[in-house]
C-alpha cells in the first residue's frame, strides 16, 4: 500500500513532508480513522504507534502512525472536549495487535477510550493515580502525587493438570530495569508468558511540554540511554521538517556515522552477553573489550561514549576532526578482523550452537502478526529496514543493505548481530571516504508559526519515531517518542512458548528490549 493510492472519503491531507524518509499528515474522521486502518491492513502495511493529545482549548486528538510502502503515513482524528465525559474512538487492535498495549497507556494518561478494545486493563498505572486522573490532560499539572493503592493485577489464567505459575520480577537481580513475568508451566516447559511492564514510567512526554523546542533534543537523548543517536536524530529530523529547515549534506553524513557506531557498540555488547548467559565467559571478556575500546573513541571523537547531545537541531554541536576520522576507519578494520574470529568461534562452538540453535524461535508468520520490527522481524525474515527503504541521503550513497535471517531462533538472532556488525563497519568506511566538506549546522528561528513534524529512524532495535506539535514563541505543545520495543515485547511471549522457563534469560536477552524507553 501506498501513500498515494489512498482516496477515502473523510481523509484531509494537511501536510506533506519531502525528502526522506517521505510523510503524509492527514486529518481523518471516524469512519476514515477505521478505512485507514483496514487499507494499511490489506496492503501489508504497519501500524507503528497510536497517541493521544489534548490541546490548550480543551479539544482531543487520537494519532496513528503507519508504515507504508512509499513512506509513512500520520493521521489525527479530532474528539471533540471533555465536556460530555470521558471521549472514545475506535478500536484498532482487532486488525493490528499491537495496538492492545498503545491503546491502554493512552487511556492511562488522557482519557481517551478505544471503544470496543478486548483488553482495558490499565498498562502505565499501576495504582500510583487515580483511575480518574490522567497525567496528559492539561488540566492538571502532571507532578501531582498520590497514595498507592496498587491492587492485584489481572493476568490470565491457565488452567489444566499440573499447571502452576512461577512469577518472576518486578525486581530482578542485577541493574535490569524492573519488569514482571508470569510464566504458566507444565514442568519445566512454558505453556503461556504474559508481561506486566509500565514500571519506568518518567513522564517524559509531559516534561517535552515545559522544554523549548530547540532544547528538547537533550530530552530525546535521554529517553534511552543506548539509543540516543536514534531518538535524538528523529527528534531533531520533527522539528527541522516543523521548522521548514534542511540541515548541510556534511551533518547529515555524519549523522549517520553516528547512528552506525552506535549500532555496532550496543550489538558487541550484546554477543557478549548472549554468549555469557549461555556460560560462555570467553565471549563476554573479548566483546566487552571491544565494545570499551568503541566507546573511547566515540569520546574521544565526539566527546561522549554514549554519544549524547551530539546531534542537534539544525546539524550536529561539533565536527570530525581529519586525524580522528583517520583513527576511526583504523579501528573498523581491527574490530571486523576480531569480531570475525570470534564468530567462528560462536559458529562452531557445540556448546553455544546447542543453546542457540532451536531456541526461541519466532516465525514470520507471528512477527508479521505483532508488527515486529528491527532486529527481531530481520530475524524471522522480514527485510524492512529504514536506512534501505527510506533512509536519508547517506545511505541511498553508500548502499546500505539490509540482512536477514529466516531461522527466527536465538542462534539467529545472533547469527544477524554478526552481519550488521559487518555492515555497519562497512557503511562507516564509507561514509568517511564519501564525507562531504562544509559547514555543521545551519541557524534556527523557533519562533515561527505552530506546525507539525514527524522523524522516523532505523535504530539498532528498529524504527523510532518522534512526532511533534511545536507552538508559539519556540514552544513544544506535544511530542510523541516511540520506541520499537512496543512491538517486540508482545512477540517475546510467543517466542517463548514450548521451551523452557531457564532458557528464558538467553531468549530475553537474544530480543534485548527497552523497558524505561517505551514506559514514557
Amino acid at each position: 500500500m501506498r501513500i498515494d493510492a489512498f482516496g477515502l472519503p473523510g481523509l484531509d491531507p494537511l501536510a506533506t513532508f519531502t525528502g526522506t524518509p517521505a510523510a503524509t499528515l492527514a486529518q481523518v474522521d471516524a469512519a476514515a480513522w477505521i478505512g485507514t486502518a483496514a487499507a494499511v491492513h490489506e496492503g501489508d502495511g504497519r501500524l507503528i504507534t497510536m497517541w493521544g493529545t489534548h490541546d490548550r482549548d480543551g479539544a482531543f486528538t487520537m494519532c496513528a502512525a503507519y508504515a507504508l510502502e512509499d513512506g509513512l503515513l500520520w493521521v489525527r482524528l479530532p474528539l471533540g472536549d471533555a465536556s460530555h465525559g470521558v471521549r472514545a474512538y475506535p478500536d484498532l487492535s482487532a486488525r493490528f495487535p499491537g495496538a492492545t498495549r498503545m491503546q491502554r497507556a493512552v487511556y492511562d494518561l488522557t482519557g481517551l477510550r478505544a471503544s470496543g478494545a478486548a483488553d482495558e486493563r490499565p498498562w502505565l498505572n499501576h495504582g500510583l493515580w487515580p483511575a480518574d486522573y490522567f497525567p496528559l490532560q492539561k488540566s492538571v499539572s502532571g507532578t501531582e502525587r498520590f497514595e498507592s493503592h496498587e491492587g492485584e493485577y489481572a493476568f490470565t489464567q491457565v488452567a489444566g493438570d499440573g499447571v502452576h505459575e512461577i512469577a518472576v520480577g518486578p525486581i530482578h537481580a542485577g541493574v535490569i530495569e524492573p519488569g514482571h513475568f508470569r510464566f504458566s508451566v507444565v514442568g519445566e516447559k512454558v505453556l503461556r508468558l504474559e508481561e506486566r511492564l509500565g514500571y519506568t514510567h518518567r513522564g517524559i512526554e509531559r516534561l517535552f511540554e515545559r522544554t523549548p523546542a530547540l532544547a528538547g533534543h537533550r530530552v530525546a537523548a535521554r529517553i534511552a540511554g543506548d539509543s540516543a543517536v536514534a531518538f535524538t536524530w528523529a527528534y531533531c529530523m520533527a522539528l527541522e521538517r516543523a521548522l521548514g529547515i534542511a540541515i548541510p549534506p556534511r551533518a547529515q553524513w555524519l549523522r549517520a556515522l553516528l547512528l552506525e557506531r552506535e549500532r555496532v557498540a550496543n550489538h558487541l555488547g550484546d554477543l557478549g552477553a548472549l554468549g555469557n548467559d549461555a556460560g560462555f565467559a570467553f565471549g563476554l571478556m573479548q566483546f566487552s573489550r571491544m565494545k570499551e575500546d568503541w566507546l573511547r573513541m566515540n569520546e574521544r571523537a565526539f566527546g561522549h561514549r554514549y554519544l549524547f547531545d551530539v546531534i542537534a537541531p539544525g546539524g550536529l554541536a561539533g565536527d570530525l576532526e581529519p586525524d580522528t576520522a583517520h583513527a576511526i576507519s583504523d579501528q573498523c578494520e581491527r574490530i571486523e578482523r576480531d569480531v570475525r574470529s570470534l564468530r567462528r568461534i560462536y559458529d562452531d562452538h557445540p556448546g553455544l550452537q546447542d543453546r542457540f540453535a532451536n531456541t526461541g524461535t519466532l516465525t514470520a508468520q507471528v512477527a508479521a502478526h505483532f508488527g515486529v520490527c528491527g532486529l527481531a522481524a530481520r530475524a524471522s525474515g522480514g527485510t524492512m529496514d529504514l536506512r534501505v527503504d527510506h533512509g536519508p541521503t547517506p545511505y541511498r550513497e553508500i548502499g546500505a543493505r539490509a540482512v536477514s535471517e529466516a531461522r527466527g531462533d536465538v542462534a539467529a538472532r545472533v547469527a544477524l548481530r554478526f552481519r550488521e556488525i559487518e555492515e555497519s563497519l562497512r557503511q562507516i568506511r564509507a561514509i568517511l571516504a564519501g564525507l562531504p566538506a562544509g559547514d555543521m549546522a545551519v541557524p534556527l528561528n523557533a519562533d515561527a508559526p505552530p506546525s507539525h513534524g514527524v522523524g522516523w529512524i532505523e535504530g539498532w532495535r528498529g524504527d523510532v519515531l518522534v512526532a511533534l506539535e511545536t507552538g508559539t514563541a519556540g514552544s513544544l505543545v506535544r511530542c510523541h517518542c516511540h520506541d520499537p520495543s512496543w512491538q517486540n515485547w508482545p512477540a517475546l511471549e510467543h517466542a517463548i512458548i514450548g521451551n523452557i522457563v531457564a532458557d528464558f534469560p538467553l531468549i530475553n536477552k537474544s530480543f534485548n528490549l527497552n523497558y524505561a524507553g517505551h514506559d514514557l
